[in-house]
């Protein structure tokens, strides 16, 4: 059976029907005062700064590990993970900022102020389960799983910290530079 190509208006859905979630558990589930600007305080423009350049890292630490492990189990099932979304033109950086923002706003906006940055990584990470087919418990898997649960802990902290701002930006660079990954390896194979 072939696979169906998950089309941009469905990625972008899906991030707004997180973000409207979110929303509604913040009107009947408050965040308290400066849960969501973090306790540094930090102005918008330096939030955006620090999140811009911490996800820029992330992109080239990502290349640099791309290169080494081209070829390995884990980025043959990340790829294949995500062979069925529509990478074409600009649709990685569309998809990333509707995930970037829907995601951050649920987890660490919404869900993170009442659960802790411990039991909301874990819920970040099950909810990304069937992407990554965690059905399947082997070593990769397990890896998988383990970075999802490390990745959505140091959002978390950074929310925290530096604000939900810092955390959208982190998240939409460190989603871009997967998305792009994958369509490059995609095309190598």
């Amino acid at each position: 059976m072939a696979e169906q190509t998950v089309r941009l208006h469905h990625q972008l859905a899906t991030g707004i029907g997180m973000t409207a979630i979110a929303a509604l558990l913040l009107l009947l589930w408050p965040a308290a005062p400066g849960a969501l600007t973090g306790t540094l305080g930090l102005p918008v423009a330096v939030q955006l700064a620090l999140g811009l350049g911490l996800g820029a890292l992330y992109w080239l630490a990502a290349l640099l590990d791309y290169r080494r492990h081209a070829g390995s189990e884990r980025v043959r099932r990340t790829v294949e993970s995500y062979r069925q979304l529509d990478l074409a033109g600009w649709n990685p950086f569309w998809i990333a900022l509707g995930a970037g923002i829907g995601e951050e706003l649920l987890f660490r906006g919404a869900l993170q102020p009442h659960l802790g940055v411990w039991l909301t990584s874990a819920l970040f990470a099950l909810a990304h389960a069937k992407v990554y087919d965690m059905a399947r418990l082997d070593r990769t898997t397990l890896i998988q799983a383990t970075t999802l649960f490390a990745v959505s802990a140091v959002l978390g902290w950074l929310a925290h910290y530096t604000g939900l701002l810092t955390a959208i930006a982190v998240h939409t660079l460190v989603d871009v530079a997967g998305l792009l990954l994958v369509r490059r390896a995609a095309a190598t194979v």
